[in-house]
């Protein structure tokens, strides 16, 4: 479904915008459960994703020896999966996903898996997905592994790590990509008693051979999905505010950055009990210059572009290597569709610079690629323009009830 949204002002911020569970904390929750069930968990994400690993891990958990899982465009799910079903023994999987998903490479984490011992082949193109995956028990405690392609193979790993017979030493090569999504595995880890120590270019990870204690693990909700009400706030008059909840200053998610990001942008960030006020707090004096190396939180990447080109400024974002191998390239996305607006933008294999732009060209459609970030990074134009979305609904990989929470803040949104 195609839609268009209005030009519109936000209206209602007196209510809470309740956000849905992290999705990277979810899975990640959600793997540690399948290992130790008496883990419980509160406030788990809604997203497509979440629910397609949880639904693929009670696939897994049934009597059948052999069996296909199919996680579509869940790129979380397949690296996860992969390290899980590999230890799973006596049990043969065949773990595929969409056409997109058999493009993303995974050879990186395979050739881990089997230098621990893992029996895992390839059943279409070499390094690529669909996997045929034999669950063994792993003999290894060793491996190194290239840090500065996806944390989400480092965290693979990690999660694992913990039922192999001696745990885990990894050593991570070169330049290390999202650490804080590494941190946030280790915290889950350390959360239930796993022993982990994280120095220099090594983790660690103990085997866990003590009794389990039943615990409860809360996942807070998810920043990312809170950088597009950054991005709306910005984009609006000063002293405008949106309340966003579940939210906690002692957060594991890398991309909470944004609270220091947006003030550049005048936003300012105050924390509740539980809860985030968001408020613009002063106006954007052209031509201001932002540089960022976004390294760290590279999800962040297409929310921040789309602002800095709402408000006409320069804006240099480096450190988005990965966004290449994400649900599209997302720096080729953003390059075409800023384009179709009237942005001057170049992009390189880990970068973009955004030149100020003076006028947004209305009524432009824009492809998202299948990929919720984009559709949800360009909604906040509709403070300025009138603005298409094609295929909305791919937001419900991450954020289902994105489209009702604009409409409750203001946004006039039609369907097509």
């Amino acid at each position: 479904m195609d839609i268009k949204l209005l030009r519109s002002s936000i209206t209602n911020v007196q209510s809470l915008i309740r956000i849905t569970g992290s999705k990277s904390e979810s899975n990640r929750i959600l793997i540690l459960q399948a290992l130790y069930p008496g883990i419980s968990i509160e406030n788990l994400s809604n997203s497509d994703d979440t629910h397609l690993l949880q639904n693929a891990l009670k696939e897994s958990a049934l009597d059948s020896m052999s069996m296909l899982i199919d996680i579509h465009h869940a790129g979380t799910a397949m690296r996860f999966l992969t390290a899980y079903l590999s230890i799973q023994e006596g049990k043969t999987t065949i773990l595929t996903g969409s056409k997109r998903m058999k493009q993303r490479p995974i050879a990186i984490l395979v050739e881990s898996l089997r230098d621990l011992g893992a029996k895992i082949d390839y059943v279409e193109n070499e390094g690529f997905p669909p996997l045929k995956i034999f669950g063994k028990q792993l003999s290894g405690s060793r491996v190194s592994l290239k840090a500065n392609v996806s944390s989400q193979y480092i965290s693979a790993l990690l999660l694992i790590a913990s039922k192999l017979k001696d745990g885990l030493e990894l050593t991570l090569d070169g330049k290390i990509t999202s650490r804080p999504y590494i941190n946030m595995t280790l915290s889950l880890l350390d959360s239930i008693g796993v022993a982990t120590r994280f120095e220099g270019d090594i983790i660690e990870v103990k085997p866990r051979v003590s009794h389990f204690q039943p615990k409860t693990l809360t996942v807070e909700s998810d920043w990312s999905s809170a950088s597009y009400f950054y991005g709306i706030v910005a984009l609006s008059p000063v002293g405008t505010e949106i309340i966003l909840s579940s939210y906690r200053k002692d957060t594991l998610q890398g991309d909470s950055v944004l609270a220091d990001i947006y003030k550049t942008f005048g936003v300012e960030t105050i924390f509740g009990d539980n809860t985030i006020t968001i408020k613009k707090l002063t106006a954007i004096d052209r031509p201001s210059s932002i540089n960022l190396d976004l390294s760290h939180a590279p999800d962040i990447a297409q929310t921040i572009a789309v602002t800095a080109f709402g408000l006409g400024l320069d804006c240099r974002l480096s450190g988005l290597h990965t966004l290449k191998i994400k649900e599209t390239d997302r720096l080729v996305a953003l390059k075409n569709e800023l384009a179709k607006l009237g942005a001057n933008i170049a992009i390189t294999n880990d970068a973009l610079h955004l030149k100020p732009s003076i006028t947004i060209v209305p009524n432009i459609a824009v492809e998202t690629y299948n990929d919720h970030r984009m559709a949800m990074a360009f909604a906040p134009l509709a403070l300025m323009t009138n603005i298409v979305i094609k295929d909305a609904m791919v937001v419900s990989k991450s954020y289902p009830d994105f489209w009702n929470d604009l409409k409750h803040i203001g946004f006039k949104i039609e369907e097509l």
